[in-house]
């Protein structure tokens, strides 16, 4: 008795603290199962189904549990994570991680006065190292799923209706998982290009760059956007000659325009090689040697590029097909993407969508806060995201890392600005440890120093960047960053730096 007694304070405690339903409550807080129950069947009623265990899905089903809301994931690949944890995000930072150390070792330790004789790579071993932390990340998400009382269901789904989806388990059985509120978080798939078929050994997408056996002695990556240049830079580092072909005039088109032209003058410091304005015509993969024919973006006199491997990096797709959209008028557009309202409502009542498969940034951090967003709509609270402030960050070194609007943006609208810059060169920290390439670059408002845009090219920037965002979401004035005392000696002296360099002038250079 104590324990229903219990029980009932707790259900009575949620209903007064969050706008869930009736029916949310009772399959929450059953006093028969709250104490018990671990994973429910598939076929029972669930307040949200979450169609995708990638960095949007799995989160959302988390919060969605955590907000009392009986919650069922159904995820195809068996494994938790998606895209990001599997064959991205994780392992391209382990082995980013990797071959940095490797590089340094054989170029940077004697001058610390570190001395490593015959410095050489295992690739194995690598490769060891980034499954390792992929499958214990993995396993990590599964005990939280246990934690949080969410039912995984290991299989591929398909709309029947809007409250039910059709499950091809992996273990070659079938069920049918029933919700309330479904919500798509199938993420995105490489996209490929016309006449270049993908086998991931000599023609790899990221996937297959992730499981090279061997240092190929030439790669050409097609594509010059983070995925490309990341995964270019591991090999490079590990011995590749790398050349990069890009279709556009530029490096990664949604960077500064200042920042991207360091960048790519650091990388090609780091031997890897450009072909900007240029496609890929044909590929003949008739003999032991890829051979790749270019053409000038604009068109012209045709060459002949040759490579061990071939990297295919020209961006992703949503995966919204095989999905059964079409057996209840889910609406996509011409490229396969989602439309939602402000609350992540597709046109179908109930039906959700999240992450890369609606318009906005392809990123695993954006997916996670439209997960949270959507749940929060759908127990009854308001969610939010700020999509003009979703940092970006490629994971290079140096890295660079990015918020709010480029200086060519803010041309193109029309603002009155100032802009503050400050050299790594002049950072104590960074001169101290033999690594002060790059900069800090703020944009702020002319007329009120209110911070619009801050550009970071350093060793790690992607930490730095998250200042910058709070700053952005918070309605900061450079001055603000400037007045705000940073702690010496450390790499984030340099925004304080820059910031002063906004609105007044820097100390230190």
């Amino acid at each position: 008795m104590a324990m229903a007694n219990l029980a009932r304070r707790k259900a009575t405690s949620l209903f007064n603290s969050t706008a869930i339903s009736s029916d949310a409550l009772r399959y929450s807080f059953s006093l028969s199962s709250t104490l018990s129950r671990g994973f429910a069947s598939g076929s029972d009623e669930n307040d949200v189904v979450v169609i995708g265990g990638g960095p949007g899905g799995y989160v959302a089903a988390i919060k969605a549990a955590q907000l009392g809301l009986k919650t069922t994931c159904i995820e195809k690949r068996g494994a938790l994570g998606g895209t990001c944890l599997n064959v991205g995000c994780i392992p391209s930072k382990a082995l980013l991680h990797s071959s940095h150390m490797y590089h340094e070792a054989k170029t940077r330790f004697a001058k610390h006065g570190v001395m490593v004789d015959n410095v050489q790579i295992d690739v194995a071993a690598m490769m060891g190292q980034k499954d390792k932390a992929v499958s214990t990340l993995t396993k990590g998400i599964e005990g939280l799923f246990k934690k949080n009382k969410v039912t995984y269901v290991k299989g591929h789904g398909k709309f029947l209706s809007p409250s039910e989806i059709s499950v091809d388990t992996i273990d070659g059985d079938s069920t049918v998982v029933k919700g309330k509120n479904i919500i798509i978080a199938t993420g995105s798939d490489v996209k490929g290009l016309p006449g270049v078929t993908i086998d991931e050994k000599r023609i790899v997408s990221s996937t297959g760059a992730l499981a090279l056996t061997e240092v190929p002695k030439k790669m050409v990556v097609i594509g010059a956007g983070y995925i490309g240049l990341e995964m270019g830079s591991v090999w490079a580092r590990l011995g590749s000659e790398v050349t990069v072909v890009e279709f556009a005039p530029d490096i990664v088109p949604s960077m500064d325009g200042e920042i991207r032209k360091q960048f790519q003058r650091s990388l090609e410091k780091q031997k890897m090689k450009f072909k900007l304005k240029t496609k890929v015509v044909a590929v003949d993969t008739s003999t032991d040697i890829v051979k790749l024919t270019l053409e000038p973006s604009a068109g012209g006199d045709q060459s002949v590029l040759e490579a061990d491997v071939v990297l295919v990096s020209a961006g992703r797709n949503p995966y919204t097909s095989a999905l059964g959209l079409e057996n209840i008028g889910v609406e996509t557009d011409k490229i396969g993407r989602i439309p939602v309202d402000s609350r992540f409502s597709t046109n179908v009542k109930g039906v959700f969508a999240i992450g890369d498969v609606i318009p906005g940034p392809m990123l695993a951090h954006k997916a996670e806060e439209d997960g949270i967003a959507c749940v929060e709509f759908i127990a009854g609270k308001e969610g939010h995201v700020d999509y003009d402030k979703v940092p970006g960050v490629c994971y290079t070194h140096p890295e660079v890392a990015s918020v709010g609007k480029t200086e060519e943006q803010v041309k193109q609208l029309g603002i009155a600005y100032s802009v503050g810059k400050f050299p790594m060169l002049g950072n104590s920290r960074a001169k101290s440890i033999d690594d002060a390439e790059g900069l800090v670059k703020i944009i702020a408002e002319k007329e009120t120093d209110k911070v619009i845009g801050v550009h970071i090219m350093c060793s790690n920037a992607g930490e730095l960047i998250h200042e910058a965002a709070l700053a952005l979401t918070y309605g900061a004035s450079s001055e603000d960053i400037a007045r705000t005392c940073h702690a010496h000696p450390t790499l984030s002296e340099a925004v304080k730096e820059a910031a002063m360099a906004t609105y007044d002038k820097a100390i230190h250079i």
